[in-house]
């Protein structure tokens, strides 16, 4: 399994609409500028829908390559470098926006956190660095709009971990995963996550697992 996103740039794109959306409202009309937004229809609109469906492209579009190359890599590795092909491949989205049909409606659908769980759709669910990862496949069900936890979701901040685990913590968190385990990636620790089998559980009516994966090395950078 790999992340990528859209690499700073979705970001950036995001914080340049977000400011030309401030500059078209009053202060006095918004209960707060961060709530500052662009109507459907008007040139803003049009330019933030065009820039963020280009990113989420590209997001896609990175994770394809790095499979590519990772499965490359992993050619020359094993199977007597015998061209390896996988039973499946998922690539999904998650932090996205999508344009979909929901109750007989066209909708604006933000899933943060989140995956689609369309019917029969695959995704990833990816626990923390010490934790288990799942493959799964939706169940379609109407009332979450198709959608689905993205993982376990953290139970503590950045800061908050830092403060409450040590270096001697997140070594024994990780036993038995090859990984960072310095204080660099302290944030990451596993206790800071909620448990992803209590998750899975609360979710079983969203999806249904394929695979059940525990990782031996977690590559983080």
């Amino acid at each position: 399994m790999l992340h990528s996103g859209s690499r700073n740039i979705g970001k950036e794109l995001a914080e340049r609409h977000i400011s030309t959306a401030k500059s078209l409202w009053r202060l006095s009309e918004l209960p707060a500028p961060d709530l500052a937004y662009f109507i459907q229809g008007t040139p803003e609109f049009a330019a933030y829908w065009k820039d963020l469906k280009w990113a989420q492209t590209y997001a896609m579009k990175n994770r394809e390559i790095m499979m590519a190359r990772l499965l490359k890599v992993f050619n020359k590795m094993f199977n007597h470098r015998q061209p390896f092909k996988p039973e499946l491949q998922v690539n999904c989205h998650h932090n996205y926006v999508a344009l979909e049909e929901h109750y007989g409606e066209k909708v604006f659908v933000t899933r943060k956190g989140a995956i689609n769980a369309d019917k029969d759709a695959y995704g990833i669910i990816p626990g923390s660095m010490g934790a288990k990862s799942f493959i799964v496949k939706g169940r379609g069900l109407a009332e979450s709009f198709n959608s689905c936890s993205h993982g376990a979701g953290r139970k503590m901040s950045r800061g908050a971990a830092k403060r409450a685990f040590t270096k001697d913590d997140l070594a024994r968190q990780t036993s038995g995963v090859e990984c960072r385990k310095d204080v660099g990636v302290l944030d990451e620790i596993p206790g800071a996550y909620k448990s992803i089998e209590a998750v899975m559980k609360n979710q079983k009516d969203l999806v249904e697992i394929v695979a059940e994966i525990k990782q031996v090395v977690c590559v983080k950078g």
